[in-house]
């Protein structure tokens, strides 16, 4: 098994930043650099859908866990080595502590890992940071409308 995180804290309420990861992986957030996702059912764990990574094919993903406003993860399974990518979201003095995780397991693992891991996890930082951006730009967009 081989693993990678990117953590992040930022002032928005837990339930702002829920809002952003969300949606991303309903499809409903689109911004450059994303990965695009599409549902094949509801937004539940055990639904399947298509994620296309910024500039790549794409492929297929099943969502593994979802506590609403707390943790999403999905999984795409490539026969000897699955990857699973994750999100936790906990509450921290500051607002919000968000934590992207990739695990890569499996039987081929131990063997491929070490050089894909790396290779898909670079961009994390970018990718949190982006998330984040869009989520704190959609909570000020909303104050303004209110």
């Amino acid at each position: 098994m081989w693993t990678t995180q990117e953590t992040a804290v930022t002032a928005l309420p837990r339930d702002h930043v829920w809002e952003a990861v969300r949606d991303l992986h309903t499809g409903e957030l689109t911004y450059d650099g994303a990965d695009r996702f599409e549902l094949h059912g509801p937004f539940a764990v055990g639904t399947e859908l298509t994620v296309t990574p910024d500039g790549q094919d794409p492929i297929r993903s099943r969502i593994e866990v979802l506590e609403e406003g707390r943790s999403y993860a999905d999984v795409t399974d490539l026969g000897d080595v699955r990857l699973t990518f994750r999100y936790d979201l906990d509450d921290d003095a500051a607002g919000t502590r968000v934590r992207y995780s990739l695990t890569i397991d499996g039987p081929a693992a131990d063997a491929v890992a070490p050089e894909l891991g790396p290779q898909i996890s670079a961009d994390f930082p970018e990718s949190l940071a982006a998330l984040l951006a869009e989520a704190e730009r959609r909570a000020e967009q909303s104050r303004l409308d209110a």
